[in-house]
């Protein structure tokens, strides 16, 4: 097996493609016989996730072999190890995988070249999209990245039947409309007027719109969790006004996580609630402003990571 400095060197004397985030890197290799290769690096700390979705491609691969390190994989509450020259089929098993890396882990990936070279093109636009988020407002941006992590960590215990790329995307551009809000209302460090307000609240809508229009199926799909994510389960909530089971799954999902984030990170207008005292407002708010579902999910999820929050 390589090591991860040939790996690396490998790539940097072959100028390929790739697409980086702040956890992964993703190296396009290139295609033989309807199957696309690539490296893809996970470093450490960062989690990801493998969701098999079958398509109109009998002959669909999706394989993943471990080049270096070690990879921890979580699968219906089970973990395992997965070390160089162990293989995952994903065709195998339709399950969602939450893999962990403590360390460097480089994988092999082979996947069917039409399925693979759509996906990655899309990668590389909805990257450029996030770094957009980061460029205007860096607070906005992390704060995206937990909310995904957590909504997908979320959605997995209540609806593991769907696909996993929905939740993702709409949850990690939830806030993708305060892009149009003007920077001066948005890192306001006082309490904001009323009209102020009013403006803030239309990144719901602004993001929906843009969400909607844009040149990414994913994201069009996703649209709707973007639009609903502030809505209240008792109907006080906004740009509409829905209330119970009027509001998605996903949007409740990613509704919950986002408080939960707002209460215990600092913001500009104040300082950060503890654990503690952010567990109780989201008990307080089951039922009036959260799916009381998805807040007894949520509190247990917590529990069992010992209530650590990032």
């Amino acid at each position: 097996m390589l090591t991860t400095e040939q790996v690396q060197d490998l790539k940097q004397k072959m100028h390929l493609p790739k697409v980086v985030t702040d956890k992964s890197e993703t190296t396009y290799i290139g295609s033989a016989n309807g199957i696309a290769y690539c490296l893809y690096t996970l470093l450490p700390g960062s989690t990801s996730w493998i969701n098999y979705n079958p398509n109109e491609h009998v002959e669909f691969i999706e394989k993943y072999t471990i080049l270096f390190g070690a990879l921890e994989l979580e699968k219906d509450g089970e973990k395992f190890m997965l070390y160089p020259g162990d293989v995952l089929d994903a065709r195998l098993d339709h399950a969602v995988y939450t893999c962990y890396a403590k360390e460097t882990v480089e994988i092999l990936f082979e996947m069917t070249s039409l399925v693979f070279e759509q996906n990655f093109f899309e990668r590389e636009i909805i990257q450029l999209d996030a770094r957009k988020i980061q460029e205007v407002d860096g607070y906005t941006y992390h704060h995206c990245a937990r909310i995904r992590d957590y909504s997908i960590e979320l959605w997995k215990r209540i609806n593991p039947q769907k696909s996993l790329a929905i939740i993702s995307i709409g949850s990690y551009f939830h806030d993708i409309g305060k892009l149009a809000i003007p920077l001066e209302i948005l890192t306001k460090p006082s309490k904001l007027t009323e009209d102020e307000w009013k403006i803030i609240k239309r990144h719901t809508t602004f993001g929906a719109e843009m969400m909607r229009n844009h040149e990414v199926e994913r994201l069009r799909e996703a649209a709707f969790i973007v639009e609903q994510h502030h809505e209240r389960y008792d109907g006080k909530g906004y740009p509409y006004g829905l209330m119970g089971s009027e509001i998605s799954l996903e949007a409740s999902i990613v509704s919950v996580v986002d408080a939960f984030d707002a209460m215990t990170t600092n913001r500009v207008y104040r300082g950060a609630m503890t654990i503690e005292e952010a567990l109780q407002e989201m008990k307080n708010g089951r039922g009036t402003q959260f799916n009381p579902l998805v807040v007894d999910v949520f509190l247990k999820m917590l529990e069992e990571k010992n209530n650590k929050w990032y």
